[in-house]
């Protein structure tokens, strides 16, 4: 990390730890390090106020309200009410409660439709394809253009008067594609399905407010926006039924039991005030300043051979997506130790194979193994972006002349 990352001012936010020494960090999509202000919020309901939320005596009362407060601030980021919060282990497991739990609400879920598409996240696919296995729910994979994105046309062509559920996720985890999910969403309402979406990428980097898109489910995940493993969301909108995957003691409204974890609660809940805070005061705009500098920096510096995956499609601020051409993104990243980044989806990571999402987009073999993942966040400096620049574009230029 540059000097000015360990130095920060007091109007700055604080530095994590492990920030503070080692190569730049460009994988802020794959996980956020846990930002010391959400550390501080966590660490009372690990040590004095120990209680647990349900009971009803003196060591219950701060932890339940640190509960209610917390799934407030969820709310807010996401512009719901606290009442529609699920909270839950992680973004994984709050997409398959979403998906899964309302197709198992209906009596007979094998005659049930659901529509996802084709470069969802695992999370997604996966709680499709076993409620395929399992119970013979007919899944369709809608396909996406070039540029990554899911076609409105398409969507009310595979409505069927069986679709109960359409799952298709805010931000593209990989290329940072973002979806036109108001106009996907209204498509879907108009059928009578529900919409659900993982907006675990985009939530708290972007504006996302439910009412204006008209979802019905969203999943939301604390380590992508600067809190602990270990802790996720889910919006359910008031009046959605869904059938508990966890059943038990009755918490988080009786769809997910098990006693919460208040500390990691509120620590979602600090990263959501916080993120909400940062998205107000022009955090977008800057993170697409350095994703662009980044850009314009290893274009100068290897002219004509990068390509960014997805023009001119919205993308995320953060995210650079882009294939280098002569060379394989996994031999650039692991001869360039100075820089932390990505192939592709850490979902995916040590695959030999190309994306998936990738060759849904129409890129070839070569082109997708040529792919890398260059993720800005918080701590992220001018600096940063084109020192990584400069190194991955001299790793480039080695790897280039070794193979003539």
């Amino acid at each position: 990390m540059s000097a000015s990352q360990s130095k920060a001012q007091p109007s700055e936010p604080p530095v994590p730890q492990g920030l503070r020494a080692g190569p730049v960090y460009l994988d802020y999509n794959s996980t956020t390090p846990v930002d010391p202000r959400v550390t501080e919020a966590m660490l009372p309901y690990l040590t004095a106020h120990f209680g647990n939320p349900s009971s009803g005596h003196h060591y219950a009362t701060q932890p339940r309200d640190a509960l209610a407060r917390a799934r407030r601030q969820v709310a807010d980021l996401i512009g719901a009410d606290k009442d529609e919060i699920v909270f839950t282990g992680s973004g994984s497991e709050a997409d398959a409660l979403g998906v899964i739990g309302a197709v198992l609400a209906h009596q007979s879920p094998g005659e049930i439709h659901v529509i996802t598409q084709a470069t969802e996240h695992p999370a997604v696919l996966e709680a499709c394809r076993t409620l395929h296995r399992r119970h013979g729910t007919h899944v369709t994979y809608l396909p996406v253009g070039a540029h990554g994105r899911v076609d409105p046309a398409d969507l009310a062509t595979a409505l069927t008067p069986r679709t109960a559920l359409v799952s298709i996720m805010t931000a593209n985890n990989e290329t940072g594609v973002l979806q036109p999910i108001d106009e996907l969403a209204t498509v879907a309402r108009r059928h009578g399905a529900l919409f659900h979406t993982d907006a675990a990428q985009a939530a708290g980097k972007i504006p996302v407010d439910v009412t204006r898109l008209g979802v019905d489910l969203v999943s939301l995940a604390g380590h992508k926006i600067y809190a602990p493993k270990g802790i996720g969301a889910l919006y359910v909108r008031s009046g959605v039924p869904l059938e508990p995957l966890v059943p038990g003691g009755g918490q988080e409204r009786g769809l997910r039991a098990g006693t919460e974890s208040v500390a990691l609660a509120v620590a979602l809940g600090a990263a959501a005030d916080l993120a909400r805070l940062e998205i107000n005061s022009g955090g977008p705009d800057r993170l697409t300043g350095l994703r662009d500098r980044l850009h314009r920096r290893l274009a100068e510096l290897l002219p004509g051979r990068v390509t960014v995956t997805s023009p001119p499609a919205p993308r995320l601020p953060g995210i650079l997506h882009v294939t280098i051409s002569g060379v394989r993104g996994d031999d650039v990243l692991a001869a360039t130790p100075t820089i932390a980044a990505a192939t592709g989806s850490a979902c995916h990571a040590g695959s030999p194979e190309p994306s998936p999402v990738l060759r849904a987009m129409g890129l070839n073999r070569t082109q997708a193994l040529s792919a890398l993942r260059l993720g800005a966040g918080r701590w992220t400096t001018p600096a940063d972006t084109d020192r990584a620049a400069q190194a991955l574009a001299a790793t480039v230029h080695a790897l280039l002349t070794g193979a003539r």
